[in-house]
């Protein structure tokens, strides 16, 4: 028995040694390969298929190997020397234990595998060591196909780009490579046809799906001067032209690849300490296998020794952790930084940062303010949006929306003078008309009744600003723009009261006043006013002094020093700027809706861990009960262990009941 366990040891020392003399050439080689940095996607994806090849064909060898302990098992026992050769050749833990032992200097469950594996030679059960070939290779592969099938369903939400454009050259369209595209080029995109650049809209109105990459459910109409992004899809249009500004590597799709393909290997603090567990129960369970070598014998020692369960951790926590990942993906949270998965389940403190966060970039109307008998508000408003139908600003759309709302018709503009901050002046039925800013009525000698001055004053003690009208050298009245709540926002704050965040508070540039009326619509705990964006992280670091675990929600590139000090890190940014965001999480966008479901995901998470967790240990207490009351030998320990693997696999991976799980969220 021991002889053969000894030829075997002895045959891989000197494979090894073989290959030590092999080294010095296959580094040149490695080195020579190295030299070119810059790798194609069709060597990528040729080196990950050749890895695919070895992996199949080290499995293949597997089932030969079990085939040939079955036959000698059971038929014909002269074939030592072949069923070892095929064991050495397909078995790579070997390596890894040699590795762990003499660089590492430790035992891990590498070198358990190798321990069980020499043992169950030595006890001469060649079926169970075939078996345990055979299936080391099949959970390779099985996990190699899994965890490769969830990145890439993880990368491909954000990755269908075309690997040619049309790019129009002289008035002629020209297909060309992606990689021949440069900046200013116009690229044609028809309908149907995947946007293959970042850049701006030149001609065309189109329908565009960037559910893929904002999460958005419904197609957006886009204009001439309107950004669209590489990997959105074209719904409806003839022809939209679009001016490139990025390519290749540079636009928001590549970067945001980038981003997952560093999140994806991350590994929960749950699984981590599951590791731990397993790495710390390897002397107890050599202890017990001693045990069982004094008490019921080697073939019970060797039982125990391949019952280890940490590959079950390794396997099962990575895919739990895939998957809801990408199911935040579909949501359209963008995961830059894995370990804000796991804290989110800790913040019981969320600091909104007032100005696009909890209000929109687009403001509203408020009142209609008349200072003049002879003009209603009707009128006040139709020559402000006629003076302002041309622009584009925030102020000029609330305007004009506003506008549409009253089913008010914008008289004909005779002529027009736009003075770059401060106002506009019009002709309208031979009225001089001016809108614009006090100091652009003070400019042109508009003189400000005492009562608009009372008005102005009321506006800034509410954070809000007026637009002021004057026809023909007497102010007319004004419009007052205040901030505008998104709609989302109260039910977001009931959601996460219901959740268990105990402490919100805004954060504002804005005086006390517009911030604590804000602060009380909304029910928030706490309100910090007249905050410099360098004093946000002060506040955050306040707050954490005092026990607190902080969430911040606001500008990913502008409160760059408030989002690294806080626990956990969103941005509302969107997709326009997620290589430059700060933040640790992105809602692509641009909308808080997403927030509760994003807490309700790591919850979850966090659960379906722990459940992992126990399905991966549960299997150990079972085969060292099964072993010194039942006298389990090797092949008993393999079933279990089998069960367990695959009873965690399927749960890990149960796609179906992790969908309806969040749509109940």
């Amino acid at each position: 028995m021991l002889i053969e366990a000894g030829i075997f040891f002895s045959a891989y020392v000197g494979m090894r040694f073989f290959k030590k003399r092999r080294k010095t050439n296959e580094e040149k080689v490695i080195v020579a390969k190295k030299s070119n940095t810059l790798q194609s996607f069709s060597e990528t994806e040729q080196f990950v298929n050749e890895t695919d090849k070895v992996r199949e064909h080290k499995f293949k060898v597997s089932i030969l190997s079990l085939g040939v302990s079955i036959t000698r098992q059971f038929f014909y026992p002269n074939l030592a020397l072949l069923n070892i050769g095929l064991y050495i050749y397909s078995f790579p833990f070997m390596r890894e234990s040699e590795k762990a032992l003499i660089k590492e200097r430790k035992i891990d469950s590498n070198v358990l595998t190798a321990m069980g594996f020499i043992s169950a030679i030595a006890t001469n059960q060649y079926f169970a060591t075939g078996f345990i070939d055979m299936y080391y290779h099949l959970e390779r592969k099985v996990k190699a196909k899994v965890q490769g099938k969830s990145k890439q369903m993880l990368i491909n939400l954000f990755e269908q780009q075309p690997r040619n454009a049309w790019v129009l050259k002289n008035d002629v369209e020209i297909e060309m490579p992606l990689e021949a595209l440069h900046v200013n080029d116009i690229v044609v995109v028809n309908t149907g046809e995947v946007v293959p650049v970042d850049g701006i809209i030149t001609k065309g109105m189109a329908m565009i799906d960037q559910h893929a990459l904002t999460g958005e459910s419904q197609p957006v109409e886009k204009n001439v001067g309107d950004q669209v992004f590489a990997a959105t899809t074209v719904m409806m249009t003839s022809k939209l032209y679009v001016k490139v500004e990025k390519t290749g590597k540079e636009t928001s799709i590549e970067k945001i690849s980038d981003i997952l393909n560093r999140t994806v290997d991350f590994r929960m603090g749950i699984q981590l300490k599951g590791e731990e567990w397993a790495n710390q129960a390897i002397f107890l369970q050599l202890g017990i296998t001693g045990a069982a070598l004094l008490t019921v014998g080697p073939i019970g020692a060797s039982a125990i020794l391949n019952g280890n369960f940490g590959y079950r951790i390794r396997l099962i926590g990575p895919l739990q952790t895939l998957n809801h990942l990408n199911l935040a993906s579909q949501h359209g949270i963008l995961v830059k930084d894995g370990r804000s998965i796991e804290l989110l389940t800790q913040i019981d403190t969320i600091l909104f940062d007032k100005t696009g966060t909890l209000t929109s970039e687009e403001p509203e109307v408020g009142r209609i303010i008349r200072c003049h008998e002879h003009y209603t508000e009707a009128e006040i408003l139709t020559y402000t949006a006629a003076a302002e139908h041309k622009l584009t600003h925030p102020i000029a759309k609330a305007i004009l929306k506003k506008t549409a709302e009253s089913n008010l018709s914008l008289p004909k503009v005779e002529n027009s003078n736009y003075q770059i901050g401060y106002g506009i002046t019009i002709s309208i039925d031979n009225k001089l008309i001016l809108v614009g800013s006090v100091r652009f009525m003070e400019l042109e000698g508009i003189a400000i009744p005492q009562i608009m001055e009372e008005d102005m004053e009321h506006s800034f003690n509410q954070g809000h600003s007026l637009v002021m009208v004057a026809i023909d050298h007497q102010l007319a009245g004004a419009i007052e723009i205040q901030p505008s709540i998104r709609p989302e926002v109260k039910k977001i704050i009931s959601c996460l009261r219901q959740r268990g965040i105990k402490h919100l508070a805004i954060v504002s540039g804005d005086h006390k006043q517009p911030t604590q009326k804000l602060a009380e619509e909304l029910g928030m705990n706490n309100f910090f006013y007249d905050v410099m964006p360098e004093d946000k992280a002060k506040i955050v670091e306040e707050l954490q002094k005092q026990g607190k675990s902080v969430c911040f929600i606001g500008d990913g590139v502008n409160d760059s020093i408030a989002i690294k000090k806080a626990n956990v890190s969103i941005s509302l940014h969107g997709a326009s700027s997620v290589a430059t965001d700060m933040a640790q999480i992105v809602f692509m966008d641009g909308e808080l809706t997403n927030l509760c479901k994003l807490f309700d995901i790591a919850k979850n998470l966090d659960h379906k861990l722990r459940n992992c967790l126990i399905i991966s240990i549960i299997p150990f207490p079972l085969i060292v009960g099964g072993v010194f009351w039942f006298h389990f030998g090797l092949a008993s320990t393999l079933i279990v262990n089998q069960i367990g693997l695959w009873t965690g696999v399927g749960y890990a991976m149960n796609l179906k009941k992790l969908k309806h799980d969040a749509n109940q969220l």
